[in-house]
């Protein structure tokens, strides 16, 4: 029990509602992870000028998320077998498969840009739609751990927008850069 539960149950205060939908530590670092890496290809990869062309876009999304999750999955099975842990070939495999939600926070992105690739809307459109998308996200899910934590809404609402600060630092080199 943390400290902060105990000192809570002692004072004979019911502990603040938590949500029963708690993410493991793994899950929220590499979702988050996923949401940052799909804006920063999405806004690297959107063409200024010339002829625009998501469909690449999107593969080069799906690839560079594929390649990391694996990349980040390896390098624990590779931390592992420096620690001389003995976990069976099985559990390794676990530990590269446990990095999907790097991959699906970057659907949303994929999707958007998909949009535009059956001509729904211009590759910038798609871009800036999933920029602010991510964006949002990025507080939904700092604010929804902060939460989970047993933070209040305030507390939550502060790391949500700390959070979401790494989406909006996004917009803007995009909007620079460009």
């Amino acid at each position: 029990m943390t400290e902060r539960a105990d000192h809570v149950r002692r004072r004979g205060v019911p502990p603040r509602s938590t949500s029963r939908y708690r993410l493991p530590e793994q899950s929220l670092f590499s979702g988050i992870y996923g949401l940052v890496l799909a804006s920063a290809l999405a806004a690297a990869l959107d063409s200024t000028g010339g002829n625009a062309d998501p469909g690449p876009d999107v593969l080069w999304v799906l690839l560079t998320a594929l390649a990391s999750a694996a990349a980040h999955g390896y390098a624990h099975v590779i931390a592992q077998r420096a620690s001389a842990d003995g976990a069976a070939t099985m559990g390794r495999l676990r530990l590269v498969l446990a990095e999907w939600p790097l991959v699906a926070a970057v659907l949303p992105t994929v999707l958007m840009l998909l949009a535009a690739v059956a001509g729904w809307w211009p590759e910038a459109t798609a871009v800036d739609a999933a920029l602010l998308f991510n964006t949002g996200a990025l507080f939904g899910w700092g604010a929804w751990t902060a939460r989970s934590a047993g933070h209040g809404w305030p507390s939550s609402c502060r790391a949500g927008g700390l959070d979401m600060l790494i989406g909006v630092v996004i917009i803007i080199a995009n909007a620079l850069i460009k």
